[in-house]
């Protein structure tokens, strides 16, 4: 008899706790998403607890930072994003319960630039040359490998190099680039493209500028 007592009361205990555990409301635990650098490899899960699983997740009002993408079963904000920016969403997760438990949390991810480029001297035509120098600087906080081209481009696409060079731009550093050459008769348009590489991450940061105005060399007389 006290084994079966015993056994009764273990069967209450169990479907005691197992009440207790269904009525754990859902709630989501991450209260904020950490800020990131353009172009930086980018991983977050947000968590919760409570409800019965699986979630299932989604992104309501706002928008991720292009280049980002929530994982609607694993509750995850993966990718690269690109274009540097403070965005604000909100996200809803819903679990498996019959009614469905749903709640929601806004958030935002701040984005920030990992590698700048601005004219220092701007593009001007000296004779018939073309030319100026730019600024390049690292915000982030590893060092980088970085490659500068600077191109003029004339009205029927044929680019002339005026300038390259690659180097290691360490943390938080900057350096400025002379460039100049001669690409002959024509209207241009000079862009310079700057693309920094961190191994360790396998994490690649882009940046360009480009002229408004053309610039124009004379044909001798």
């Amino acid at each position: 008899m006290p084994w079966v007592l015993l056994s009764l009361w273990m069967l209450m205990a169990l479907s005691a706790l197992q009440h207790a555990c269904a009525q754990v409301p859902l709630t989501i635990l991450t209260t904020s998403l950490p800020a990131t650098t353009a172009g930086a490899n980018f991983r977050c899960r947000i968590a919760v607890n409570g409800g019965a699983q699986p979630y299932t997740w989604q992104v309501l009002d706002g928008k991720l930072p292009p280049g980002l993408k929530l994982n609607a079963t694993q509750g995850t904000i993966t990718g690269s994003p690109t274009t540097p920016g403070e965005y604000g969403f909100s996200v809803a997760v819903a679990d498996s319960s019959v009614p469905v438990n749903r709640v929601e949390r806004a958030y935002k991810i701040v984005v920030t630039a990992a590698l700048g480029i601005e004219w220092k001297q701007p593009p001007a035509v000296h004779g018939d040359k073309i030319e100026g120098s730019v600024i390049v600087t690292n915000y982030t906080e590893r060092d980088f490998t970085l490659t500068v081209i600077v191109m003029a481009v004339n009205e029927i696409g044929r680019a002339t190099a005026l300038g390259y060079q690659e180097f290691t731009l360490h943390s938080s550093g900057e350096q400025v680039i002379p460039f100049g050459a001669s690409p002959g008769p024509g209207s241009y348009i000079a862009h310079a493209d700057a693309v920094a590489e961190v191994a360790k991450t396998n994490s690649i940061y882009r940046a360009r500028k480009q002229t408004v105005e053309s610039l124009v060399i004379q044909a001798p007389e």
